[in-house]
């Protein structure tokens, strides 16, 4: 399954942490990281997910739908990146090509996700971030990959 990782593109030190143990328990579990491919939660996930990918040679699978017309502004944890050139407006991207989402902290972008998440029936888990009717608060990475894999019925 592919699930899109939405938070803060600024994060303290704990948040990526999460962040990277989040790509981790994804990729452990053979999911696919969508994200918006740059750097706070973006970047952590990502390389969560290239260093920890069970059953892949070099990693877990990450795409990044970037805001800006250049591939080469991607993380470098990206292993697809896609240039969009749209700003903010690729966050309807981020979430449509993901089965389920994980909220991880953010602002009003991960808000924005968050809502689109929900409107196009995606199941959401949250790792402290926005409270939203719709949006499963978990208090764990793993507690929050369990919620969506069993949200979007793809149970490892």
């Amino acid at each position: 399954m592919r699930v899109s990782v939405i938070g803060g593109s600024s994060v303290p030190p704990h948040t990526a942490a999460v962040a990277e143990e989040l790509g981790a328990e994804l990729a452990a579990r053979g999911h696919a990281v969508v994200c918006g491919g740059l750097g706070g939660v973006m970047e952590a996930v990502c390389r969560g997910a290239r260093e920890a990918g069970s059953g892949h040679e070099d990693g877990g699978e990450t795409i990044g739908i970037l805001p800006t017309d250049r591939r080469e502004d991607a993380n470098p944890y990206v292993t697809t990146p896609i240039a969009t050139g749209l700003g903010h407006a690729r966050n309807a991207l981020v979430v449509m090509n993901g089965d389920a989402a994980i909220a991880v902290d953010g602002s009003y972008g991960t808000l924005s996700e968050i809502g689109l998440a929900l409107a196009h029936g995606r199941p959401v888990a949250g790792l402290d971030t926005h409270e939203v009717e719709g949006v499963e608060a978990v208090a764990s990475p793993t507690a929050a990959v369990e919620y969506v894999e069993a949200a979007a019925g793809t149970e490892s």
